[in-house]
């Protein structure tokens, strides 16, 4: 039986010597992992750049849970993103949170739906985004189903609650508004971090972050 579905790449393993484990989400399957064979001109490494989101036809096979990926064909080209090293770095950093907080296997309603259209919408933006994974974070802890409200974080955001409350508040374009510092906008990633992982009971150790503590200072 093959499915074709679109896919999210969250993350990928090498798996021998021209083949690849994909990470992926997806409205049909959830958090799962496909394998990918013949990576090369045909599929180049650049299909499964973090965030890609990819055609795929889905073979299944009663055999192994290792579904096999196949007809691979890039959805969107996502040159605004791919173009700029600060928005580049942006997916590589939601790619690996949602890589680590998202079990394999599971399907959270709507997930994958969302992240297409956060991506699009990254991809789109012109001026300030640099408050775009803040804001990310705060909507994704909704997609799980936390509901962060200022009593929920303030164990988690000290003395920078006033600074989270307005993000709480605040509207899309508003929240890429709201003058931060370097420093802080890291204070308030570390803290929404450290709020999806005590709900989640993942382990969440976003290497990655320490990228956009360098670029956006």
């Amino acid at each position: 039986m093959t499915v074709n579905t679109d896919i999210i790449i969250l993350h990928t393993t090498k798996f021998g010597e021209n083949s690849l484990v994909i990470h992926t989400l997806s409205r049909e399957y959830g958090r799962r992992s496909f394998l990918v064979r013949g990576i090369g001109k045909r599929m180049p490494a650049s299909f499964f750049l973090p965030m890609n989101i990819l055609e795929a036809d889905i073979a299944e096979s009663a055999k192994s849970t290792l579904f096999t990926v196949k007809n691979l064909t890039p959805k969107y080209a996502l040159l605004g993103i791919r173009n700029n090293i600060y928005k580049n770095s942006i997916t590589m950093f939601i790619s690996e949170v949602l890589y680590r907080v998202i079990r394999e296997d599971s399907n959270e309603q709507g997930l994958s739906e969302w992240c297409e259209k956060e991506i699009l919408l990254l991809d789109n933006m012109e001026g300030s985004f640099s408050n775009f994974h803040i804001r990310f974070l705060l909507e994704l802890a909704v997609i799980l189903g936390f509901s962060p409200d200022g009593k929920d974080i303030a164990p988690f955001a000290g003395d920078r609650m006033e600074t989270m409350d307005r993000f709480l508040k605040a509207s899309f374009e508003e929240a890429m508004l709201i003058p931060l510092s370097g420093p802080v906008r890291n204070e308030l990633a570390e803290t929404l971090l450290r709020y999806i992982e005590f709900h989640s009971e993942a382990t969440v150790n976003v290497k990655s972050l320490k990228v956009l503590r360098e670029l956006f200072q």
